[in-house]
């Protein structure tokens, strides 16, 4: 080979890019060149038409296979560009198609509940005053003789229980009669208290009575403020109508918006005529009115509501007064009946409620109600004993039928917490 000819690339050099001769490496030992003279007699079929290179071009390859591959340095972090990574697609929970389930059973139908008796009604309602009277009873009278410490007990029970002083000195005497120094059953004395609350209670129970032959008959409405007056007016139209008569409303409550909307909701309820003004207005003018319009209808009962009032504002009272007497101007005998709506928790201040509303608007009979919310029922005893007044509703709860007329024995037998009468 001449000294112009190129030299000829070995097969080591075109196997690995390498342009430049290789440095000629250090002699090695005879096993390495005979290992790399096996390597290129494996390679020939490949490569027929290279030129096999010398033993030392030979040797060049067995260092590098045994060697690591030459490491190219990477370039600065921050010249190299990534490619944006493509953004997660989110997840969808696909809800596995739920099995075909069976429409369940309708539930039955509840049976309906059975209406409360008017019995039931009572006892619960009274309930609390009737626990106090029994249980207090029940602690004094077992296993203890009757002597006159007893019976000064048994007092003081019944009048917490606003039975009155005169009331309760009535039922200790006749707890006491032919029984000294005997040991009595609380079950004797409960009968005793029923027995002589009845006596006092059997003069006053009596019903209201319509009279058919004065239309429209006024029935005027009193109580101080709260004590359930024009809810009461609304359950009394509801039972009158109920017994086929016709009624007429008069909103003579102007001092409160709310008891003009109360009676108007009333008069729908019932199907009842309503009569009202605006609030402020003149009672005595609207109750005046109302009755002309009763007339002029045929209208059966006419119910007047009043604003609740205390008893001891003399002007308020004054002005009640004023709407009796114009009702008057119009007929002579109206009203027929004036009831005065007690609120049975007010207790012993119901004494002077009478009092006053008796000699301002002609009080004929009571109402007493919320009964239900109290445990001095005992009132309504002392009350009658006291006045001797009609006591013609009680009622024991909100709905219609816990207002109704009032009966002596059921009273009694459930102050002292006993049984319905046979």
């Amino acid at each position: 080979m001449s000294e112009t000819e190129p030299k000829k690339r070995g097969f080591f050099s075109k196997l690995f890019g390498r342009d430049e001769e290789p440095a000629k490496p250090a002699p090695a030992p005879e096993a390495a060149t005979e290992q790399a003279a096996e390597s290129l007699e494996d390679l020939k079929p490949e490569a027929e038409e290279v030129v096999a290179p010398s033993v030392a071009e030979a040797e060049v390859p067995a260092v590098e296979v045994h060697a690591a591959e030459p490491v190219v340095s990477p370039a600065p972090v921050e010249s190299i560009a990534l490619p944006a990574e493509p953004e997660p697609k989110p997840e969808v929970a696909v809800a596995p198609q739920p099995e075909p389930v069976a429409a369940p059973e309708p539930a039955p139908t509840p049976a309906p509940q059975p209406k409360r008796s008017w019995w039931r009604r009572l006892t619960d309602g009274l309930s609390r005053t009737s626990s106090a009277l029994t249980t207090g009873i029940t602690d004094l009278f077992t296993k203890r003789k009757l002597d006159a410490g007893t019976l000064e007990d048994l007092e003081d029970i019944l009048i917490q229980a606003d039975l009155g002083l005169a009331t309760s000195a009535r039922i200790a005497k006749a707890v006491g009669d032919g029984r000294y120094d005997k040991q009595i059953e609380p079950a004797e004395v409960k009968t005793i208290l029923a027995r002589e609350v009845e006596t006092i209670l059997v003069p006053v129970a009596q019903p209201l009575v319509i009279d058919a032959t004065k239309k429209p008959f006024v029935l005027l409405m009193v109580g101080v403020n709260g004590s359930g007056k024009t809810t009461t007016i609304g359950k009394l139209a509801a039972k009158f109508r109920a017994e086929g008569k016709s009624v007429m409303l008069a909103a003579g409550d102007t001092f409160r918006a709310a008891a003009i909307e109360q009676l108007r909701v009333w008069g729908e309820r019932t199907g009842a005529k309503v009569v009202f003004g605006q609030q402020g207005a003149d009672a005595a003018g609207l109750a005046f009115e109302a009755l002309e319009k009763a007339k002029a209808d045929g209208t059966d009962v006419l119910l007047v509501d009043t604003a609740g009032r205390l008893q001891n504002k003399q002007g308020l009272m004054d002005e009640l007064a004023k709407v009796v007497r114009v009702i008057r101007k119009q007929d002579p005998s109206a009203p027929h009946a004036a009831l005065l709506v007690l609120d049975a928790t007010v207790g012993q201040n119901a004494i002077s409620q009478v009092e006053a509303f008796r000699e301002t608007a002609g009080v004929t009979g009571l109402v007493m109600t919320k009964l239900d919310g109290t445990a001095r029922g005992g009132i309504l005893v002392a009350l009658a004993a006291q006045f001797g007044l009609p006591v013609h509703f009680i009622g024991v709860g909100e709905s219609v039928e816990d207002l109704e007329p009032f009966s002596a024995r059921d009273f009694a037998r459930a102050v002292a917490g006993l049984g319905e009468a046979a």
